[in-house]
């Protein structure tokens, strides 16, 4: 069923990872409900066939683990929209690995893309935000950071960083009425867990989430996140036996 959010309508969102996964789904349910949506991956071809079908979007090119970068798709960003009302901190990727075979240089290349890049954009937004009277950060997270995982400490670490930063700022910035949320997904049926980056390759076969319940789609996620951006919820959990922690 389609997720109507009538307070939506007119705004202007970027969305960070929105070529796949959960970052498009999400980038579709936002235009789908009138926000004008800046669409941010490296992945540009994919990004304009995207954008050619949600009406208001336009395509803005970025590694997030390149800190120029980022901060040159906010202006750009600001520039052709004049604001930024909401920002969806989604780009991220898995790494898998013992504490003892934790590669260092994978380990910092993905702290880059999963807390640096978002807090880079995040700095970038604020200021204009400030200047618009408020808005809305939305970062996305995940069910694993909070949990201990075995062979996954890269990973969900980076995750409950990314999760404190959250919420320092969302207290922070409360009297700039800007609204910051952290959203923790479960299992999502996306290309996650094959774009994963492992110290043990995973037997063929083998790349299919499991966990205690069945996955999640990532439509189903897209209208957790979006629905946060209005309801404003300090930490929105994809299910509610996930608060149990």
């Amino acid at each position: 069923m389609e997720k109507i959010f009538p307070a939506l309508h007119g705004k202007t969102a970027i969305v960070t990872g929105a070529s796949s996964g959960i970052g498009l789904a999400t980038a579709r349910l936002l235009a789908e409900n009138g926000v004008r949506v800046g669409l941010v991956s490296r992945s540009t071809k994919t990004l304009e066939d995207l954008s050619a079908t949600l009406p208001g979007s336009r395509v803005f090119p970025a590694d997030m683990t390149k800190i120029p970068q980022i901060r040159r798709m906010v202006k750009e960003v600001k520039k052709y929209f004049g604001r930024i009302d909401i920002l969806v901190n989604n780009a991220g990727q898995g790494y898998d690995a013992p504490v003892e075979k934790i590669d260092i240089r994978t380990f910092r290349y993905i702290y880059d893309l999963n807390v640096i890049g978002p807090l880079v954009a995040m700095q970038q937004v604020i200021p204009v935000m400030k200047a618009q009277g408020g808005g809305t950060i939305i970062n996305i997270s995940s069910g694993t950071a909070l949990m201990h995982l075995p062979g996954m400490s890269p990973y969900l670490s980076s995750k409950r960083a990314l999760a404190g930063i959250s919420l320092a700022a969302r207290q922070e910035l409360q009297a700039d009425k800007i609204v910051v949320s952290v959203v923790y997904p479960y299992i999502t049926l996306t290309n996650f867990e094959r774009n994963t980056i492992r110290a043990v390759p995973v037997p063929e076969g083998g790349e299919e989430p499991a966990g205690p319940f069945p996955a999640d789609s990532a439509e189903f996620v897209a209208g957790i996140i979006v629905g946060g951006s209005v309801s404003g919820e300090a930490e929105i959990f994809s299910h509610d036996w996930m608060k149990e922690r």
